[in-house]
Order: structure tokens, then sequence, then C-alpha cells
């Protein structure tokens, strides 16, 4: 079935095409099939239609609008002009004989530009004889033309100022002659085989008369001027118009102004060819107010980059103008560079933005909120379809006076920025030097631009260029909204004025004045609308007019603005009623000295002209918001180029690019949101560049400035989205209690950064392209936090394994970072970066990069070089090994680390804790970082350390025992302490083995270090198990039974299982369920993972686990370490078993460490109990160890000898000088005591005899060690001997 077509349309309607991408650039080009309110060309072309005799003015407005327009693309051509000689190319010695041909080549070179330069001269003078004649035609004695109108003055004050640019720039480009003079070379020396080249010199003679001659445009429009007869009155007329134009600030917009202060003392240079014109002028425009417009203007901006001052121009012109130098109050005004330090500080108040941004901002915030409630006014008005009331009239109005204010606005901060760059650039920074950036040469317009402007003044000029760019973009964005409501605005106020205002006009004041009466008459004919008379049905009248004698005077507001022609006529006949068209009339544009008509009338002829003035602007709307907007003036530099001699200024010395940078140092957040902007200015200049100046090469450094501009750009901003998120982060992670117990804890607070706005920037619009920002900064951030972790495992790599802690804090950190900025910005997961970097992408892939490392370390320098302390439960490095050499830590920004100085300083106070041991908080982070994935990799290294440890101690201990006596008896109790230790000393003849010894002694200590690792190892797993199973019982059912054990809560399935059962059965029972399948597989999925978590419920312990590996290790050399006794009975006296060799070697060690300055103890530490309890404990040598042990004898022969002693009342001292080695054995004893309690508790042996005898009758010890489903199944395990 077919949709209807409105329906579908009203479907439509409701789709929104708008994303949520924050405007945060200036206003562009858009493309809209709607009518704008731009739809009114410029042009004359039907004022011979209203018969009013300006036909020859209009032909003439014309013809100077068509030079106007080549005048300035002459001007576009001298200022962009570059030295051609400096890329010409200098023959070697080698060549001379092509000296010719580079000759003729130059040439053809040279001639093209010298071309446009002809071209350019031959303008100016016929530019220069159609203004002057123009001129001359208003001032013959019997004007017998209408006019000048007003449109007419204003045409020829922008020919002269485009004369007068001219000037300036063929007087400012130094590179022009000096191009000539090698053109005129070139010439001499290519036209001597030619022929009848008398015409071409004769050209070039006054090519070269052009050039050289200063002001030579000026001059010869002067010799124009007063050719026939004086132009006195027209110039007098100009002047006037200028000076009430400047003081009663009458120039709508800022160029308009400009053109006025450009030109007005040029004309008064031209206006006193004698003392008669000279006072005529003074009596129509007194001397001091032309003096205050040049005090009030000591610069005026003329080129981007080259700024004009009146009193330079009135000085440097007296010298041409002999007539003009007896002005001395004029020639006596300082130049921009004279000023007294006083005036010149005065003026700095007056042109720099940064004294000006509070009044600023509060008109740009009022006007922002005054402009959004008109335009909601206006929407609910297009949204009621009522008739036209005078409610509706008000909105429009009202619409129409705030378009109004918004082009004023825009004209005075634009006017601001022209305004201050001017004044910059009259004023060169002079202690450029000595700024902290400065460093060797630098250039003039670093000194006018890089160094000229302090961090508040870019701070005020970026907050402005972001007010004229908001309010541009606003204006813009409202021209098809707002194109009816000015239209109908304009039409009313021209009809009111018409109908109803000349209708008054015409019954009282002129009533009895034929001639004004016509001119009136002539107004309303031209421009009423009297078909907006009749009055529709569906309406009622809008207004009422008079009494019942102007009733017919109802007219309807249309959507139809007024032609130029017609803005134009009027102008000129509310002129003509004024002023009768007489040039020296007294009084100005609008005086009433010796005017007939009332003030009151004169107010309103006058509002409505000036209104007429500003219709123009807002008929062509896109193109007024466009120049006003139009900043690219920022950016533009040829005459710093030419004077400093390079082709181009490195990106720092450009001025959007200063504004860019200040605001990523600044880090301003009000500002941050504006960075986008600054490259407005970019675009406004490649426009300039390809539309008004016309030159491709400037559009390419352009581009290739943006280019690199941008890149450096992202790559920052990355930089500082990824700094605060780290700081962030940082700032989250830390202890609250460190932080409640510091008194200046602010200091690690951030304050927030608004980059919510900047993410959502997926169209910005540079150049013509259209870049996704979103995705630039989620690449770059993609590679931080890959460089990040690269540079941590750096950082990791050149430590100790101490650092494991701070290394899992600052992953901790990075993730937290991650987790934060993945809230508005899609970028990689942070599990797969991890991975990648550390190596660990494979499916078969059980090491990782970090794995391998910490193996590498322990194996390395944890195991050799620390040593246990049993009570503290910590290893520690030994005092006596000389440190590991390694490679230096990399150094890094900040913001690799915790984001800020601050943040680092208090991070690494709580790494420093942990960074002089390693226990169970190390153990933590490395279950942490080491996951499920690779930490079982680990633990079967360990195991295998544990395995090649015993198996490089078997020869080892061999050699031991065979340096063992034959027959080696208990202790004798009666020579006491002395006589033990002495007969231990002959029998324990190991002086040979010293290396062996400690070979041996260092290998035990390592087995030791590994076992200790695993049962701390052991109790971190416990932890991290009995925590997940806490989070997981509940959705299991599972509940800890009477006797410890996990019994289910109820029987069936768990609750995890029964709830998404219940859940899908619920969905699919619904008949809106679209999807079925997918609640079924979820159910499947709940039961899958309900089996999965059961079974990792009981997991076994690593350290019982190690217990059974080591003892499966021993298995092989249980013959030689523990070797059956030949007579079937424990061996008292011959027994070289493991438990006989670490007993002598214990009393050895026991010796050293008690010997004074002896510092055995700092590189054996308690490991050695570990490894060897544990051995002697899983070959069951733990009854023989405690019943033969050397120092286990001696410690009972003390006791005896201590209780005779007692009997006795012998000398207390008995075991003096012993006093140290006893009190080392009891800890010996004590620890191993320990040592064998853990091992019984963990891994107890058989307690049945017959079990641990052999038929043969030697002892078979064996462990009982039921392996249980875990993470280590792999490995291989010891079976259990019933």
């Amino acid at each position: 079935m077919a949709v209807p077509v409105e329906e579908a349309i009203a479907a439509l309607s409701t789709f929104s095409l708008e994303d949520e991408q924050p405007e945060v650039q200036g206003p562009a080009v858009m493309v809209s099939a709607e009518r704008a309110a731009t739809d009114s060309p410029i042009e004359y072309s039907d004022v011979a239609a209203y018969r009013l005799s300006l036909s020859e003015d209009t032909k003439a407005l014309n013809q100077l609008n068509t030079l106007i327009q080549e005048g300035k693309e002459m001007a576009s051509i001298l200022y962009t002009y570059r030295s051609c000689v400096k890329a010409l190319p200098q023959l070697p010695e080698s060549m001379k004989h092509s000296q010719a041909d580079l000759y003729l080549e130059t040439y053809q070179v040279l001639d093209l530009e010298m071309s446009r330069l002809r071209e350019i001269q031959r303008w100016q003078s016929s530019a220069s004889a159609k203004l002057a004649a123009d001129m001359q035609r208003f001032s013959r004695p019997e004007r017998r033309i209408n006019g000048p109108t007003v449109t007419h003055l204003w045409s020829m004050l922008k020919l002269l100022d485009v004369l007068v640019q001219l000037d300036h720039l063929k007087n400012a480009k130094a590179s022009i002659p000096n191009d000539f003079s090698w053109y005129k070379r070139t010439f001499t020396q290519v036209s001597a085989q030619w022929q009848d080249t008398d015409t071409m010199r004769e050209e070039l003679d006054d090519l070269q008369i052009f050039l050289s001659t200063r002001w030579a445009i000026l001059l010869n429009l002067h010799v124009e001027m007063f050719r026939v007869n004086n132009v006195e009155d027209i110039l007098q007329v100009l002047i006037v118009f200028i000076v009430e134009s400047l003081e009663l600030d009458f120039a709508l917009l800022f160029p308009e102004r400009y053109i006025l202060l450009r030109v007005l003392p040029v004309l008064v240079v031209l206006a006193t060819p004698s003392e008669k014109d000279t006072e005529a002028l003074y009596k129509r425009v007194k001397l001091n107010r032309l003096i205050n417009i040049f005090k009030n203007d000591p610069v005026i901006p003329a080129f981007p980059d080259l700024h004009l001052s009146p009193a330079a121009i009135l000085k440097e012109l007296s010298v041409y103008f002999q007539k003009f130098s007896s002005q001395t109050r004029l020639l006596t005004l300082p130049a921009p560079h004279e000023l007294p330090p006083r005036e010149a500080l005065e003026y700095q108040r007056h042109y720099l933005i940064v004294n000006h941004i509070g009044a600023l901002r509060a008109e740009h915030d009022d006007f922002t909120i005054r402009f959004a409630s008109s335009m909601n006014q206006l929407l609910l008005l297009k949204s009621n379809d009522g008739a036209y009331t005078e409610w509706c009239r008000e909105v429009k109005g009202n619409m129409y006076d705030m378009v109004v204010e918004g082009f004023q606005l825009l004209s005075r901060w634009t006017a601001r920025i022209w305004e201050q760059c001017a004044w910059k650039f009259s004023r060169p920074c002079r202690d450029a030097g000595e700024t902290p950036e400065a460093s060797g040469s630098y250039s003039d317009y670093e000194k006018v631009v890089r160094f000229n402007y302090t961090a508040e003044e870019r701070k005020a000029l970026v907050e402005l260029v972001g007010y004229i760019k908001s309010v541009g973009s606003m204006l813009q964005r409202c021209d098809t909204l707002v194109a009816d409501a000015l239209w109908e605005t304009i039409h009313a106020e021209v009809q009111d004025f018409v109908q109803n205002t000349l209708a008054t006009m015409l019954r009282t004041t002129f009533r009895k004045k034929k001639d004004l009466s016509r001119i009136l008459s002539d107004m309303r004919t031209l421009s009423a609308d009297w078909m907006a008379n009749t009055r529709p049905e569906h309406e009622m009248p809008s207004s009422q007019h008079g009494n019942d004698e102007s009733r017919g005077n109802f007219f309807y507001p249309r959507p139809v603005a007024p032609t130029a022609a017609q803005v134009h006529c009027l102008q000129f006949l509310i002129y003509e009623v004024v002023s009768g068209g007489n040039l020296r009339r007294p009084g100005g544009f609008f005086g009433n000295n010796g005017s007939e008509i009332p003030v009151n009338d004169l107010k309103q002829l006058e509002t409505f002209f000036y209104k007429l003035s500003f219709f123009l602007h807002i008929l062509d709307y896109s193109a007024s918001i466009g120049i006003l907007t139009d900043l690219g003036f920022l950016w533009f530099r040829e005459f710093y180029l030419e004077s400093s001699r390079v082709i181009q200024f490195p990106i720092e010395c450009s001025l959007p690019w200063m504004l860019i940078d200040y605001i990523l140092e600044a880090q301003n957040s009000g500002l941050l949101e504006s960075v986008l902007l600054p490259f407005d200015i970019y675009n406004d200049s490649a426009q300039q560049a390809l539309v008004v100046l016309r030159q491709r090469f400037l559009y390419d450094e352009i581009e290739a400035e943006v280019d690199h501009g941008f890149d450096i750009f992202v790559s920052r901003l990355s930089e500082s989205i990824f700094t605060y998120y780290k700081s962030w982060s940082a700032s989250e992670l830390l202890d609250p209690s460190f932080l409640f117990a510091l008194d200046n804890g602010e200091k690690f607070s951030i304050q927030p950064v608004r980059f919510t706005a900047l993410f959502k920037m997926t169209k910005v619009k540079i150049l013509g392209r259209t870049i996704n920002l979103r995705s630039l900064i989620a690449q770059r951030m993609n590679r931080i936090f890959r460089e990040n972790l690269e540079f941590l495992f750096d950082r990791f790599e050149s430590q100790d394994l101490c650092a494991v802690v701070e290394l899992e804090k600052l992953i901790d950190i990075l993730k937290h970072s991650h987790e934060l900025l993945s809230q508005d910005l899609s970028i990689d997961p942070f599990s797969l970066m991890l991975n990648e970097m550390q190596e660990n992408i494979s499916l078969v892939s059980f090491s990782s990069r970090l794995a391998t490392q910490i193996w590498s370390e322990m194996q390395s320098d944890f195991l050799p070089n620390f040593i246990l302390c049993n009570t503290t439960q910590r290893f520690v490095r030994s005092s006596k090994v000389p440190p590991t050499q390694k490679p230096s830590v990399p150094s890094a920004k900040p913001s690799f680390y915790c984001g800020t100085q601050d943040l680092n300083a208090a991070h690494q106070s709580f790494a420093r804790l942990h960074s002089g041991f390693f226990g169970i908080p190390h153990l933590f982070s490395i279950v942490k970082l080491l996951g499920s994935r690779s930490l079982p990799w680990l633990i079967r290294a360990l195991l295998d350390h544990i395995s090649n440890k015993i198996t490089t101690l078997e020869p080892m201990i061999s050699g031991l025992q065979e340096a063992l006596p034959k027959s080696i008896g208990l202790l004798s109790f009666d020579g006491g302490v002395t006589g033990c230790m002495k007969l231990i000393r002959e029998q324990l003849n190991w002086g040979t083995k010293s290396e062996l010894k400690s070979e041996v002694l260092r290998g035990i200590k390592e087995i030791g270090s590994v076992i200790y690792t695993m049962g701390l190892l052991d109790i971190v797993l416990r932890e991290v198990d009995t925590k997940r199973f806490m989070q997981t019982a509940p959705w299991l059912g599972l509940i800890p039974g009477a006797e410890g054990q996990i019994v289910n809560a109820q029987d069936g399935e768990s609750p995890l299982v029964n709830l998404l059962k219940s859940a899908t059965s619920a969905v699919v029972s619904s008949p809106g369920c679209l999807n079925p399948a997918a609640f079924y597989t979820m159910s499947k999925q709940a039961e899958a993972a309900d089996l999965l978590y059961k079974a990792n419920m009981n997991g076994g312990s690593v350290l019982e686990y190690t217990l059974a590996f080591t003892s499966a290790s021993l298995d092989k050399y249980c013959s030689k370490w523990s070797a059956p006794p030949k007579t079937g009975f424990v061996d008292i006296t011959t027994s070289k078993d493991f438990y006989r060799i670490y007993g002598g070697l214990q009393i050895g060690y026991l010796e050293e460490i008690t010997a004074p300055q002896s510092a055995q103890h700092e590189v054996l530490g308690d490991s050695i109990a570990w490894g060897g309890c544990t051995i002697i404990y899983l070959l069951g040598q733990q009854l023989h160890f405690e019943l033969f042990d050397f120092s286990y004898q001696v410690l009972n022969v003390s006791e005896v000898e201590t209780v005779s002693a007692s009997h006795t009342h012998r000398n207390p001292q008995i075991h003096q000088g012993w006093e140290g080695l006893l009190e080392g054995m009891k800890k010996a004893r004590r620890l191993n005591n320990h040592v064998f309690s853990m091992l019984k508790a963990r891994c107890p042996l058989e307690d049945k005899t017959a079990c641990a005898i052999k038929q043969s009758g030697a002892p078979l010890p064996r462990v009982r060690f039921e392996n249980t489903v875990s993470a280590f199944e792999t490995l291989p395990q010891k079976g259990t001997v019933g």
C-alpha cells in the first residue's frame, strides 16, 4: 500500500540530520535551497526607470565601481609581488659560454612581471584621469546635473583609497625596482640584435620614472584634477563628508571607517593648492577638528602587515606639495614612533584588547542571550500561522534590530583586532633579545609579532576571536530563518516612511513648497508599495495611521526588500530636500543652518537616511558577515618577508599558531573549547589568497603551515588530554588517609577540563577539507597508551624485582585513565594493548614479556643476592653482594608517570616504601600483573629451578661426602663445649673444600628462597581465591558447611541459572519478543558459567605442589643422599647421608656468622634453613638430623654442662667465648623446628612404620600428597604410596 505524499513529507520532517557536534568553529559557506537574506545584488541598472535625471550620475557611478574593482586587483598584484631575481640561477665559471641564453631566459621571466607593472602604470593613469574628470563635473560654476549622491561620494572615496594604497605599495616594495633594474640590464643585452626598439625603450623609461618616483600616482592625480578647472568644491565636500561621518560615527562598518581615515590626510593635502582655498576649507572644517581626528587615530590599518600614519603621510607629502608645507600645526603631529612615553602609554591602553576584554565579554554575553530570546520568539511566531498582528511586527522588528546590533558588534570587535595589530606593527618589541624565547638573531617580524604579545594579550585575542566567530556563526546559521523577517521589516520601514511620514510632511511642512513637494512625491512614487494596501480576506487590518483622511494608507509588510537602486535614489532625494543641491551649504550634511525645514522633520529625514545605508548591508547578509568575521589578515606577512629576505617565517612566528600554542600551553578550561577557532584564521587567509589576492603560491604556503601545524596541534592536544586523564586517575587512586593527613592536599586535586566538546568534533573544516578530529585523537591515544606501557616495562627492566609494586601501581593508574577516557572516546581495549606490549597475543603463548623479565630477575638477581628474614617474611638485598649491572633508568615526561610533578612525588613516596624488600605486597602485584595465563609459567620455571639446583648440588655434595671421615661418633659430654667444638673441627676437616662448601650453601639457600617464595605465593593466591569465592558464591548458591567444607545452599540449579532461565521464559512468552533465540543462548551460557566457576572453587595449594615436585626431584638421589644402612639399622657413626652433610655445613656456617666482624649471615640469611630442612624432611631424615646434628649435640652438652655447674657451684663462666655460637645454635634450632612444623602441617609423612620400611629393613620415606584440580594440573605430579 502506497504511503500518501503528505504523510511521507510529514514523516521526513521529524528526522534530524544534525549531529551532536558542538559549534566551536566560525561560519562556513552553506548550501541551502531555502530563501536566504542574500538575494539582492548591489547594482544600479534600474535607476533610469525612475526618471530622476540621475542617468549621468549612475553611469559615472558604475564606471567608478568598475575602476575600484580593477584597482583592488592591481593592489593584490603589488602586495603579493615577490622578487624574481632571488630565484634566478647563477652560472658557474664552466658555463660562461651560455651567458646569452641565461640573459634571454631571465628576460622572458621578468618580462611577464614587468608587463603587470606596465598594466598598473597604464591603469592608474586612466583611473586618475577618470576620477579627476568625474570630480570636475561637479565643480563647474553652473552645475547642470544632479549629484553627487552619497553613493557617488563613497565611490569617489573608495577609488581614491585604492590609488593611495597603490602608491603606498609601490613605495614600500623594494623588490620591484630591484627586479626592474635586472630587467633593464637583461633587456640591454638581449635587445642588441633586435630592430626598432625605440618604443620599448620609451616604455621602459616611463616605467622606470613611475617606479622610482615616490607618490607618483598621487602626483599624477593632482595634475589631472587641476588640469582644466579647480575641484576645490568637491574636495571640500568630500572632506566635510569624511569629518562628519567620523565625528558622528556614520561609517557603519569598520572597512568604511578605515577608508575615510586613509583618504582624509591625502584630501587635506590635495585641497590646499593655494592660500585662498586653504582658508575656504578651514572655514568649513575647523583645523582643530582635523587635528583631533588625526590624534585619535595615530595608526590606520591599511594592509595586513603594514600600517599607515596620518602624521607620517602629511609630513612626507609636504615635500612634494609645497603649498601644504606652511601648515605647521598639521605637520607637527607626532608619528607613532615619535610619541612621548606618556601619550604612547595612553594610546596603548586604548588599542590593546586586554584592557577592554571585560566590557567585550559583557557585550558578547548580553547579545547572545537577547539574540537567542529573539530567535525563540521568531520560531514561535513561525509555528503559529496566524494573522499579521502588532505582536508579529514587533517580533520581526526586534529580530531586525538584533541583526543590526550583531553587525555593529562584529564591526567593532574586528576593528579592535585590526587596530591592535596596526599598533603592534608600529611599536615593535625593543627587548626581544632579553626574552627567554629569543636566542641568537631575530627578525623584525619576530619583534612585532612573536615577542610583541604577552600571555595576557594572547588570551584576550583568543577570546575576542572566539566572540567574533561564534556570533558570526550564530548569525550565519539563522540566515534562512530571519530572511523573511528582515525583508518584511525593511519593507515596513520604507512603506511607513513614504506612505505615512512623507504624507504628513506633504500636508504640513511642504504644502506650499512646490519644488520640495515634487521631490517628496518622487520619493513616494519610486518606493511606495501600493499593492500592500490591499487587505487579504483572512487578515484583519494591521494598523491604522492618522484619521479618516488617511484611512487608505494601510499597508501589509511583505518580504519584498527595496533594490540597491531604490535605496540610492531615496538617499539622493533626501539629500536634495535637505541641502537643495548646494555643495557649499554651511552647517554640514544635516546641519540646520539656513534651512527652512523644522527640526523634527529634519531629524526624521536624517534617521531614515542612515537607515537606508544599513539596508544594503542587511540585504547583502552573508557577504556582510563574511567581511565582518574575516580575520585572515592575521596571517599575511608579505612586507616583512621582503625586508627580512627570507622565503617564509617559521610557524612559531605565525600569529594564528601563537594563539593555538597559547591555548595548549595555558591549559585554561574556558579557552580550550576555542582551540579550533584560530584555524578559522587559516581558512580566512586561504580564502583571501585564492579569491581576493588570487595567488596560488600563498595558498600553498598557508596549506603547508596548516598541515604542519595541525599535526603538531593534534599531537600536543592528545598529550594534554592524556596528561589530564592520567593526573585525574592518579589523583583518584591516592590513599584518602594520605590526603587527610596533609595540610596542602589541594595540590593533588585536578581541576576539571572540558575536553568533551573536542571529542565530539567529527567534522572540522580546514581549507575545504573535513577532518574527523575525534578519530585522530583516538589514534593518538592508542599510540600514547602503548608508548606509556612500553616505557613502564623498559623502566621495570632497568630496576630490580622490588619495583614490581610500583609497576603495578603505575599500570593501575594507566588502566584507570583508560577507563575514564573510554567514557568519552572509543579507543582500543586496555587488555589488548597490555597483551601487545607484553608480546602475549598468541593463544598458545603462556609466557609474556613481564613474566620473562620477572623470572630473569629472580634467576639472576633475586635468588642469588637477596636474603630472607623469616621474622618479617621479607627478602632484602644482601649488602655484601656487589650490585647487578643494569641499563640506566629511561627518562620520560611526567605524564608517563602520574601526570604532574606533585602526583609523581606522592606516588613515588609510596613506591619507596616497597623498594627496599621483596615480600607479600610484591607477590600480590606479580599475581595481578601476570594473571592466570602467565603465572603458571613462572611457577613452573621456579620449580624447574629447584630441580636444576638439586641436580647441580649432587656432585658437590658427593665431594663433601668423600671428605668426611669414615667414622664420626657422638660427641662426648666429658670435654664440655670446648672439647666438642675441638672434636668437630678435627672430624669436619673441609678446609680444602671451602669453595665447594660455599657453592653448596648458596645452592641450598636458593632452593630455600624458592620454597619460601612459594609459601608466600600460596598465601597470596589463597587470599585471591577467597575474595573471588566471596564474589561468586552467592550466584552459585554455595555456602560453608558445618566442618568448613563448601555445600550447595539449595538442591538443583544455582541462582544464576534460575534467574536467567526465568527471565528467558518470561521474555519469550511475551508476544512482542522479536528474537527468542538470543535469550535461550544466554540461558545456556549461564549453565556453562555455573559449571566453570564450580569447577574452579577447589584450587590446589602452590606450596604443597612445590613440596611434591621437590620430593619427586629428590627421588633420583635418594640412594646417594639417603643410603639404606647395610645392617638394616640406623647407622650412627659411618652415615654420610644428607642430614650429616647439612649438619656439618650448618655448624660451620654458624661459626662463621658468630665470629667477630663476620657478614656471612648477610649473604645467606634464613633461606639456608628452609632449603636444608626441606630436603632433610622430604628425605625422611628429620629424626636423624635432630638426633645427630652437631649443633644440636653441642647444645645438649652445653645444657648438661650448665646443669652440672649449677649443682657443683663451679664457675658460671664455663662457656666463656662460646656464648655467641651457642646463641646462634639456639636460633638455628628454633628456625629449624619452625620449618619442620610447617612441613609437617603442609606435607605430612607416613606415620605407619610398616609403610615406611622396606622388606629389606631400609627406611623408605614417602610423601602423601593428594592432588586437586587446579591451574597446575599439567605439571608433573608425584603419586601416593599406600
